[in-house]
């Protein structure tokens, strides 16, 4: 086999950039080491997760820059995720991201919207929970057709009785609605209600995630503050529909996660508009346009898109699967994924701040 440059091929690599942090592997200390044994050359990244996706396209800018340095050896691309250190929590240690997906106010489609980010997550291979803290109407027993299961509860060998979410497709999944009968959650009073969905995130054996979606109730009350205080959150995705009266609420969401101190991912614009399925070439703004948009250029946050109202998303939640699980998920479901894809941009740059810049410790 012919000599292969080890400083030549690190020279190359230094110079990819992180297709979402626009940083080069110099900047990022990316590069954890380059291995050339026989006819192989094995070069390990480090990068900050979550690295589903990146993970192809960063390879193939690494290929292409080391392309003639190589000769005729195999060249393998492993990529890890670097994570700032979350053991040390009191609540949900072992979850990696957690993401409030919440809204205004009732009706725009945010339990549906997070299903499907949750669905979206998984389709990528990533350890993935929700988690339904929707107490007055909770809806992912429904769209994960598990309206009947109860919570699968063990005993350990000291007698410790342990609960586990349920699991879906690949993703767990614990609900106010597993713990609650119909009318119940309708006559709780705030404290009650803060004590149960406590148990959730508590008392729930989750095990190790990538990411856990966090259901919010709709509202911006004071269930809605003591819960985004108790759950360390990543960041926040607001769901709205185009006209006033729900971006008016988008405004009140902002306000509160930034009272307690919550970075706002994004806004995602939910029933946008209607496409007729005999005129795929018309848009009607049913209930207005840009409304989003321009809350989210107000405040300065990211607008992640617009999601169509279409049929199939009614269908497909009342049938207990969530749309971007199904083989015909057409137009709403490819909106959807690169939806969750830009979230997921948005969480390594703030996760890349977390592990470059960290809080200081506070002496009392």
């Amino acid at each position: 086999m012919q000599y292969i440059d080890e400083h030549k091929l690190r020279s190359a690599l230094l110079n990819v950039v992180d297709p979402d942090l626009k940083l080069n592997f110099s900047e990022l200390n990316a590069i954890e080491s380059i291995t050339i044994d026989h006819s192989t050359i094995l070069i390990k990244l480090f990068l900050i997760q979550p690295v589903q996706w990146i993970e192809s396209k960063v390879k193939a800018l690494c290929l292409e820059a080391v392309n003639g340095l190589t000769g005729d050896y195999d060249v393998v691309i492993e990529i890890e995720g670097a994570s700032y250190d979350v053991s040390t929590r009191n609540v949900l240690p072992d979850v990696k991201n957690i993401i409030a997906v919440a809204s205004g106010k009732g009706g725009v489609g945010k339990s549906a919207v997070a299903a499907n980010i949750a669905a979206s997550l998984a389709l990528k291979g990533a350890k993935v929970g929700i988690l339904d803290g929707d107490v007055y109407g909770p809806s992912q027993p429904t769209m994960f057709g598990l309206t009947d299961e109860p919570f699968q509860v063990y005993q350990d060998d000291k007698g410790k009785t342990i609960a586990f979410p349920i699991e879906k497709y690949g993703i767990k999944v614990a609900s106010m609605g597993f713990l609650l009968n119909r009318n119940d959650a309708a006559i709780l009073r705030g404290p009650m209600l803060a004590g149960y969905f406590s148990m959730l995130f508590e008392q729930l054996e989750w095990g190790e995630l990538d990411f856990l979606v966090f259901d919010l109730p709709p509202g911006t009350g004071d269930i809605q503050l003591t819960m985004t205080q108790k759950i360390p959150l990543t960041g926040a995705v607001v769901v709205t529909t185009p006209q006033e009266i729900s971006v008016a609420d988008v405004r009140r969401s902002i306000a509160m996660f930034r009272k307690v101190n919550v970075d706002v991912l994004g806004i995602i614009e939910n029933m946008s508009y209607f496409v007729p399925p005999d005129m795929p070439d018309k848009k009607y703004y049913i209930f207005g346009k840009g409304g989003g948009r321009t809350v989210a250029e107000e405040y300065n946050t990211k607008f992640f898109g617009e999601i169509p109202l279409n049929i199939n998303m009614r269908e497909t939640n009342d049938s207990g699967k969530p749309l971007v699980l199904h083989d015909n998920a057409g137009e709403q479901g490819a909106i959807i994924r690169d939806i969750t894809a830009s979230i997921t941009t948005e969480i390594r740059k703030k996760n890349y701040e977390i592990i470059n810049n960290p809080m200081p410790a506070i002496s009392i």
